[in-house]
C-alpha cells in the first residue's frame, strides 16, 4: 500500500530504536547547517564563522556517541529517519538558498535550533525506558541546555541591546515560526484560493446575495478544512507548540478572514459597487500578506510579490473569465 506523501509519524508512536536513528540524523544535520552558516561568514566574519564550525563538531561528537549507543543496542544498521518524517518538527530555510544572510540571522537560527534540540533530548529522555539510552539523552539535553550562549561568544564582534534582548526571546521567535506562520499560511490561503471563485460566482450572478452565501460558503468551508489540517499535523507533545484544538482554531479563522476580506462588500453595496469595492480588497489583501511574508517570514521582497500578488492576480483573473463565459 502506497504511503500518503505527507504522511508524518507521531513523536509518541517512536520507538527507542527510533528515537536514537532520528537524533543521529538530528546532529548530523545540524553540524551541516552550522557548516554552511561558517562558510556564508567566513568572509565578512571570520571569528564567528571559528565558533560556527566549533558547534558543528560538537554536534559531530555528540552523533559519534548516540552511533556507539544504537550500535550496542541495536546492530549497525541505523535506518534513515529524518526530522521531517516525524509531526512537530519547525522546517528552516536551507541556508545556501538565503539570499541575504548575515551575522544577525545566523544567531537567529542557531538560537532556534538548540531551543528546539533541547525540547526534543528532553521529551525523548523522559520516554526512554533503557537506562542507557535515558542517560545518554538526558546528557545531551544539559549539553543543549547548558550550551555556552551564542550571544555571549559573539559579543566581541557583534551584540547590541537589541541583539540581546532577541536571545532572550528565543522562545517566543520558536512559537512565532511554529504557531504564528501556520497562522499566516492559513491567511493566505484563503486569500489566494477564495478569490476565483468568489468572482466567477459574482459574474455569473451578479446579484450580490448570491456571491455573498458562495463567498460566505467557501471561506468557512476552506477554514475548516484547514484548521482539522493544523489540528492533526501535530499533537504539540515534542515541541511544545500548544494544544492542536488552539492551533486548528487558529488556522481554521485566519483562512476563514483570508476570503471574507473581500467578500463583505456583497453584503453591504449593490452588485456593481460592492464588485469594484471588492476587487481592491484582494489588492490590498494580498499586498499585506507580501508584506508579512517579506517582513516576518524572511522572504525576499520580489519573491513575496511575486509569489502572492502576481499569482493572486492569475488567480482572480482566472474567476473573471469563467464567471464571465
Amino acid at each position: 500500500m502506497a504511503i500518503p506523501r505527507n504522511h508524518k509519524k507521531k513523536f509518541s508512536e517512536l520507538s527507542e530504536r527510533e528515537i536514537l536513528a532520528l537524533a543521529i540524523s538530528g546532529e548530523e544535520e545540524d553540524a551541516r547547517i552550522y557548516m554552511s552558516i561558517a562558510s556564508r561568514l567566513q568572509e565578512n566574519f571570520p571569528h564567528s564563522a571559528r565558533i560556527f564550525m566549533e558547534m558543528a563538531h560538537e554536534e559531530l561528537e555528540h552523533k559519534r556517541r548516540l552511533e556507539e549507543l544504537y550500535r550496542e543496542k541495536f546492530g549497525d544498521i541505523i535506518p534513515l529517519i529524518r526530522k521531517e518524517d516525524v509531526a512537530g518538527f519547525v522546517r528552516h530555510s536551507p541556508v545556501w538558498l538565503l539570499p541575504d544572510f548575515d551575522i544577525e540571522r545566523a544567531r537567529r537560527l542557531a538560537l532556534v535550533m538548540e531551543l528546539e534540540t533541547y525540547r526534543f533530548y528532553k521529551r525523548a529522555a523522559e520516554k526512554a525506558k533503557d537506562p542507557k539510552v535515558r542517560e545518554l539523552l538526558e546528557w545531551l539535553a544539559e549539553q543543549e541546555r547548558h550550551h555556552e550562549s551564542l550571544a555571549a561568544r559573539l559579543e566581541l564582534e557583534y551584540v547590541d541591546a537589541d541583539a540581546r534582548l532577541e536571545e532572550r526571546e528565543a522562545a517566543r521567535r520558536l512559537f512565532a515560526l511554529q504557531v504564528v506562520q501556520p497562522g499566516l499560511m492559513g491567511l493566505m490561503d484563503g486569500a489566494v484560493s477564495s478569490v476565483a471563485p468568489i468572482f466567477a460566482a459574482a459574474l455569473a450572478t451578479q446579484d450580490s446575495w448570491q456571491t455573498f452565501q458562495v463567498g460566505l460558503a467557501m471561506s468557512v468551508g476552506s477554514g475548516i478544512s484547514m484548521g482539522i489540517a493544523e489540528a492533526l499535523s501535530d499533537d504539540g507533545e515534542l515541541t511544545g507548540r500548544g494544544h492542536p484544538l488552539i492551533r486548528g482554531l487558529a488556522s481554521g479563522l485566519m483562512t476563514m478572514l483570508g476570503g471574507l476580506g473581500f467578500t463583505w462588500p456583497f453584503l453591504f453595496f449593490e452588485f456593481w459597487t460592492a464588485f469594484w469595492v471588492s476587487i481592491i480588497m484582494v489588492v490590498l489583501e494580498l499586498g499585506l500578506i507580501a508584506w508579512i511574508r517579506y517582513r516576518f517570514m524572511e522572504t525576499p521582497l520580489h519573491r513575496a510579490f511575486i509569489q502572492i500578488v502576481v499569482g493572486g492576480a492569475i488567480v482572480l483573473l482566472v474567476g473573471l473569465f469563467i464567471g464571465g463565459a
